[in-house]
């Protein structure tokens, strides 16, 4: 745990009893300040309160001795509408901040040259995080993992010299946190997402260029420029610090650029190294070259050389629930990509096979399936599931032959028995739903679990646990 001691001797209120909303509570208590924890949840309360915190519903409190709020996350901070917290604290001179800021402070404060790497991004972002910390760890260097991904940011381990901080952000993290100043930021993408939260994609890309507002003399910013708005936030970058380019298919004079799954590291126009991604099963896919191109950037950025990066490259297993190798039963392989909740996200998977049974559907998101239609010829078949099916069937149309299923059990049922008799070399059942799982399950971890467990309850189905597709 990181003790928070910026605010010793005040009272904070924390508002989120989720996970990093208690180590919020935890590390400010540690810190010495006094801890006021709410949570429009009884469960959560009491979860608090057995925990040794002080809770209130901050409805029914004076805001006048607070020094600060801090905010989980998941509720909104501008839009729609601020939280009802947000504008309580507004209307009291309160400041309302994240865990994430909560770290800054301390890293400000007791050790400011800790190496910090922020990693943010619409697709992607989660798996470069998970692959930045492979390649330092492989290398010899002491890791912490966290943030939007594994630990939340305070229950990682103090401050240490020898220790490098790999975190993941969130636009709604990054919305919290004022003092963000990494020694090294990447922005891998930007795609319309969370606009419910943000307002016009210009409003959710200028947060997520937040990460560089900071960045000082010998940081580095990593930034893809694939799509128009972050290419636009590149094109702005100024000051002390390097940037380095990320790009799939076209050259960078300097950065990383990756085709046909080479990584070419270049500077000023010349190459200085290569690493090749060709049978690395978790680096699949022109989308897994931009996270691989991204992650080398940032490992070099820590000082690691290129020959390093290629060997940490190849052990390197990938995440759960992001195009993860589930099992084959006899030529087919199980796909779970239950991750991809938006139809960017499940459209890397789909240019990454071929042969594919789909299974799609949840509560989908603006726009369900379209962009996707250059990729139909892939797929022999579709499996629509949840809220969104009757939406899919009419934009698959006839193009894509479509089975209504309902539940992802008989999806997965009907897709195996139909790629079972395929006459292709190697079909896939692919989960990437292109939706969000709210409909039938809590999140997208548990669709994904409960894919898998369908998926080892088949006969003759083998596990292929720890590789990813």
């Amino acid at each position: 745990m990181i003790p928070v001691t910026s605010f010793a001797g005040k009272t904070v209120a924390v508002f989120g009893l989720g996970g990093s909303g208690l180590a919020s509570c935890r590390a400010l208590k540690a810190g010495g300040a006094e801890v006021i924890a709410s949570d429009d949840g009884a469960e959560k309360l009491a979860e608090a309160a057995a925990a040794g915190f002080i809770t209130a519903d901050l409805r029914k409190v004076s805001w006048a001795n607070f020094a600060a709020l801090v905010l989980t996350p998941g509720a909104p901070l501008t839009h729609p509408a601020p939280h009802w917290t947000v504008l309580a604290a507004q209307q009291a001179g309160v400041e309302v901040i994240g865990d994430i800021e909560l770290f800054c402070r301390e890293r400000r404060r007791h050790a400011p040259d800790a190496p910090f790497v922020a990693i943010t991004g619409t697709n992607g972002k989660s798996t470069t995080t998970a692959l930045t910390a492979h390649l330092l760890a492989t290398s010899g260097k002491r890791v912490a993992l966290g943030g939007n991904i594994g630990k939340s940011v305070l229950d990682l381990e103090p401050f240490a010299p020898d220790l490098i901080y790999v975190i993941e952000l969130s636009s709604f993290q990054i919305d919290l946190s004022p003092s963000l100043k990494p020694d090294a930021a990447a922005l891998l993408n930007i795609t319309p997402d969370h606009l419910d939260r943000h307002g016009k994609l210009h409003d959710y890309a200028r947060i997520k260029a937040q990460v560089f507002a900071k960045l000082g003399q010998g940081a580095t910013a990593v930034i893809g420029v694939d799509d128009q708005p972050s290419r636009a936030i590149a094109d702005a970058l100024s000051g002390s610090f390097a940037v380095k380019r990320i790009a799939v298919g076209r050259a960078v004079e300097t950065g990383v650029w990756a085709k046909d799954g080479v990584l070419h590291e270049m500077d000023g126009g010349a190459e200085l190294a290569r690493a090749g991604l060709a049978g690395i099963g978790s680096l699949r896919g022109a989308h897994n070259w931009q996270n691989a191109a991204v992650a080398y950037a940032l490992a070099r950025s820590q000082g690691l050389a290129p020959a390093a990066i290629a060997q940490g490259l190849k052990s390197f297993a990938g995440l759960a629930h992001r195009m993860e190798q589930v099992a084959r039963r006899g030529k087919v392989l199980f796909v779970n990509d239950s991750k991809a909740t938006n139809a960017d996200a499940a459209g890397k998977a789909l240019a990454s096979f071929t042969d594919i049974y789909w299974i799609i559907g949840g509560r989908p998101k603006e726009g369900g399936l379209a962009g996707l239609e250059p990729f139909f010829p892939r797929i022999a078949r579709a499996y629509l599931i949840g809220e969104a099916a009757e939406a899919f069937a009419r934009q698959l149309g006839g193009t894509v032959a479509h089975k209504h299923c309902g539940t992802l059990d008989q999806a997965v049922a009907a897709a195996a028995a139909d790629a079972g008799s395929s006459g292709a070399r190697e079909p896939v059942v692919l989960l990437s739903p292109a939706c969000a799982s709210y409909d039938q399950f809590a999140n997208f971890e548990k669709r994904g679990e409960a894919f898998r467990d369908i998926v080892m309850g088949l006969d003759g189905a083998e596990s292929v646990q720890g590789r990813a597709a």
